[in-house]
């Protein structure tokens, strides 16, 4: 599932997000999601998060429990 939709995340959710740094390469991190940033319900290139290391960017892959 992609991560366009604020409605999909909520905190614990595993997924992938592409940290600001690596938007031009694409590559992914794997985290867990402990904020969610963005306050619009939908965003093209993704919802902004915050994993529980605390690292931010924008969802590209959301995991079913």
């Amino acid at each position: 599932m992609n991560g366009q939709n604020r409605k999909d995340v909520a905190p614990g959710i595993e997924v992938d997000i592409v940290l600001k740094a690596d938007q031009r390469s694409g590559k992914l991190t794997h985290g867990t999601v402990k904020d969610i940033l963005t306050n619009s319900s939908f965003h093209p290139h993704g919802i902004k998060v915050r994993l529980t290391d605390g690292q931010v960017g924008r969802i590209k892959e959301i995991y079913p429990n």
